[in-house]
């Protein structure tokens, strides 16, 4: 009896153990995910429609959308508030390129179209201006293939800010010298679901980071650069 009771307390101590060690590795990688993404996040003077300072001292290849659904046939309201930034930092010069990165896994899905015809349509981008990348199917792929097939090495990620310090993070362990756009101008029901959700998805991205699988889909390259 005696015998079972200490491998009993034996087992509950590996346990603890074990639980505790993992705490501290999701602690340790939600802030190092945060504090190096965090850096890299612009502080821009921007009214909703217009940008008029913080932006990069240089053109960047190209101004990085990532998606965040639809309603339908149309943006989501988060989808569109990186939208309308986006097609902003792309009017004030901060790049000739938009590269709209989201989920066309399903024919009847196609969510960069619906981001290129929203650019075009609402915020006059001109649609050779717009590259898609139709397996943006999530943060970490986005990130991978921006640079592996479309040759990317300086971006502005335009997400909400919540996402960007994960956006930015991923961006940069890709090889991209990226800064990243805060789209956030409303704040939408379900906050707390969202960012217990982005705690979970920093510490995956960060494994991920270490690690490097190959996202989705990779395929040829497609610069994404102007020729000169």
């Amino acid at each position: 009896m005696k015998t079972q009771k200490r491998k009993r307390r034996g087992w509950v101590r590996c346990a603890v153990v074990l639980m505790a060690a993992l705490a501290l590795f999701c602690l340790i990688a939600h802030t190092v995910v945060v504090v190096r993404g965090g850096a890299r996040i612009l502080d821009l003077e921007y009214d909703g429609d217009k940008v008029s300072s913080g932006l990069p001292e240089e053109k960047t290849d190209c101004i990085l959308i990532l998606g965040a659904g639809l309603w339908g046939n149309s943006p989501s309201p988060m989808l569109r508030e990186r939208l309308d930034l986006g097609a902003a930092l792309y009017h004030a010069g901060a790049s000739d390129r938009i590269l709209v990165s989201g989920d066309n896994g399903r024919a009847d899905y196609n969510e960069v179209q619906v981001m290129e015809d929203y650019l075009a349509e609402q915020k006059g981008v001109p649609r050779e201006a717009i590259v898609r990348d139709h397996a943006g199917f999530s943060t970490y792929d986005s990130m991978v293939r921006a640079r592996e097939v479309f040759c990317v090495d300086s971006a502005i990620v335009v997400t909400q800010k919540y996402h960007l310090f994960r956006a930015d993070y991923d961006a940069a362990r890709a090889g991209i010298e990226v800064c990243g756009a805060d789209a956030h101008r409303t704040d939408y029901a379900g906050r707390a679901f969202r960012e217990a959700r982005e705690c979970l998805a920093r510490v995956k991205d960060f494994v991920f980071c270490i690690f490097k699988p190959d996202p989705v889909f990779l395929g040829d390259k497609l610069p994404i650069k102007a020729e000169n």
